[in-house]
């Protein structure tokens, strides 16, 4: 995965991109509220950040008193520079395997989210759910246990698990709409991805 100097760049490289754009167009594209000609909404997981135009700062207005990653804010300028080329979401789902030039991260994605997920929740599916809930999950009917994340306006990712047991090891998937290859690399997939998972894990000291 890349180092903080390499995230640094990819930020400097996004903002450029970005102010060639009106806030409204931006706005227009990310699904993101224009909250008035100088800033932009951004609903993120459990938190709601702003991002200031056209300087492009971010900060939490949500009350949250952990800093916004240089990752997460890398992130969500890429969402906003892709997004305007998705299609509609349209319900199609897919394993990261799937997703074009994915092959180069499976490894890392596997590591960094898919087992995380399954190592801390697959013997005891039912604590996920309290959790989820609290990252606007929205329970689905697969597997044992399996919630929906709109994590960005154009970004639904689902989590399955699959209950361990003596005789068989706890199972777990994570699926994406078609449209995220046209939205992120696959690299930004497989951290958004962990991203989710690890803030569900960090949730499980707080309860």
């Amino acid at each position: 995965m890349a180092r903080e100097d390499d995230y640094r760049e990819a930020k400097k490289i996004a903002i450029e991109t970005l102010r060639k754009d009106s806030i409204a167009d931006l706005a227009a594209r990310s699904g993101f509220e224009c909250v008035d000609e100088n800033s932009l909404r951004v609903p993120f997981f459990d938190r709601i950040y702003r991002i200031d135009y056209p300087g492009f700062d971010i900060c939490d207005i949500s009350g949250g008193d952990e800093a916004i990653s240089l990752q997460e804010q890398v992130v969500i300028f890429h969402y906003i520079i892709g997004a305007g080329s998705a299609s509609a979401i349209g319900g199609h789902l897919i394993p990261y395997r799937e997703i074009p030039g994915a092959s180069f991260y499976h490894a890392v994605f596997i590591k960094r989210a898919v087992d995380p997920l399954k190592n801390v929740f697959g013997h005891n599916p039912s604590t996920l759910s309290p959790l989820a809930g609290r990252l606007n999950g929205r329970s689905i009917d697969h597997g044992d246990v399996s919630f929906e994340f709109s994590v960005l306006p154009k970004v639904p990712i689902q989590i399955i698990l699959w209950r361990g047991d003596e005789e068989f090891p706890a199972e777990a998937n994570i699926l994406f709409d078609s449209t995220i290859s046209d939205i992120f690399s696959p690299e930004d997939v497989a951290w958004i991805a962990s991203l989710l998972v690890y803030r569900l894990i960090a949730l499980t000291k707080k309860s």
